[in-house]
């Protein structure tokens, strides 16, 4: 199997000022790229392609040794195929008739990651194996940085990319033939509900705290967004008030990534068989639609109200904590199901009887037909099950 390690770089002031420039000497070849192919195209109707460029790239590090010349060939060809892909990307938008969205030139800030493609071209991970108490990774033109690997790094390492998270820098390892780590045998089976005011409710009956990083931090970010907006454009302040809100917003992230590990681990430790939503979170969080009233103004359509759903379920991180959840299971050997989530909160879990009725409120379900009274989470996780465990039945069957 394959996955992807993260570790926080340690480099010192030299070696932040080369990643720097490492940094803003590919998003300047990514942007002189975009360029090349928007020209050609405009002035001749030309289509350049990746191979194209590519072969050019060999003629632009040798005009500039000082510039490009530097950083590693590999390198520079993984963000030639960034941008090859964001036409893909494009094209394929267009084609099935979604908002293409033409893709960009990149700013300082949206620009932030490099790729080696290979171990060894270019870069080497465990660059210092000798050193008897930490480990190191070299990059061409920047040298031996020093990485805070807090955990072993299993399989092979394919490729090597550096990335720049406010004033940290990270390396991310991708790895090929990951062994599994099978954990013991349960005989439990499960099915959880998504919510918000719990992250999870198990068919069992047991909540998973939902922490609200978000709205915790809320005030300090809107005291933070206010100082922002105080400060004169392009100057040091602005660019120090810009950092300390990104800075409140990665702490934010870190702690919802945390919580969502925590809580897949729970569920992976604790039952061999996990069925959830097959949920469509961007779809779930988008805007309310407006409603024109046909004399130039609107209809009212909830959409305060939808903006503070959206708002809470971003902030709970669902698609967050799937993603981690099929990771963590696949390398435990579990099986996870995902089912349809429609009517799951509006059945009955004893009779089978769907009706919006059934739903009292938020918390409270109470079946019209057999009078059964449960927590709602907990009727539709138990309801989750079910669907998951006939899915299962009737793949073995087949």
């Amino acid at each position: 199997m394959r996955r992807s390690y993260k570790f926080l770089l340690r480099p010192t002031v030299r070696h932040a000022i080369a990643l720097t420039t490492c940094l803003d000497d590919h998003r300047t070849l990514y942007n002189a790229a975009l360029e090349h192919r928007r020209t050609a195209y405009a002035k001749a109707g030309v289509s350049v392609r990746y191979g194209e460029q590519s072969a050019e790239l060999k003629y632009i590090r040798a005009e500039d040794t000082d510039g490009q010349g530097r950083w590693s060939f590999s390198s520079q060809q993984a963000t030639l195929r960034r941008l090859d892909k964001a036409f893909q990307a494009f094209f394929a938008r267009v084609k099935a008739g979604r908002t293409p969205g033409f893709p960009r030139f990149k700013g300082k800030d949206r620009f932030d990651t490099i790729e080696w493609p290979r171990d060894g071209d270019g870069c080497r991970w465990d660059s210092q194996p000798e050193h008897p108490s930490a480990t190191y990774v070299r990059l061409q033109g920047v040298g031996h940085v020093r990485v805070h690997r807090h955990r072993p790094v299993r399989g092979t390492v394919k490729t090597i990319s550096v990335k720049r998270e406010g004033s940290r820098w990270y390396v991310i390892l991708s790895c090929d033939d990951v062994p599994a780590e099978p954990l013991p045998v349960t005989g439990k089976a499960v099915g959880i509900d998504l919510g918000v005011a719990s992250l999870v409710t198990t068919s069992d009956g047991d909540p998973l705290d939902n922490p609200r990083h978000l709205a915790v931090s809320a005030d300090r970010l809107a005291r933070a967004q206010r100082d922002l907006a105080r400060k004169k454009r392009g100057s040091t302040r602005r660019r120090k008030a810009v950092a300390r809100v990104a800075a409140l917003h990665a702490q934010v992230r870190r702690r919802r990534l945390d919580g969502a590990h925590k809580a897949a681990l729970a569920l992976v430790v604790g039952y061999d068989v996990i069925v959830c939503e097959d949920l469509r979170v961007t779809n779930m969080t988008r805007r309310a639609a407006p409603k024109p009233d046909g004399e130039g103004g609107y209809l009212p359509n909830g959409g305060a109200a939808k903006s503070g759903l959206n708002r809470g379920i971003l902030d709970a991180g669902w698609g967050v904590f799937l993603t981690i959840l099929s990771h963590k299971a696949e390398s435990a050997g579990r099986e996870l199901i995902a089912v349809n989530p429609a009517h799951t909160s509006r059945t009955c879990s004893r009779c089978g009887h769907c009706a919006k009725e059934n739903r009292r409120t938020q918390a409270e379900f109470a079946c019209t037909v057999c009078g059964h009274i449960a927590h709602a989470d907990v009727n539709a996780a138990i309801n989750i099950l079910r669907a998951g465990l006939a899915l299962r039945e009737a793949a073995r069957a087949a």
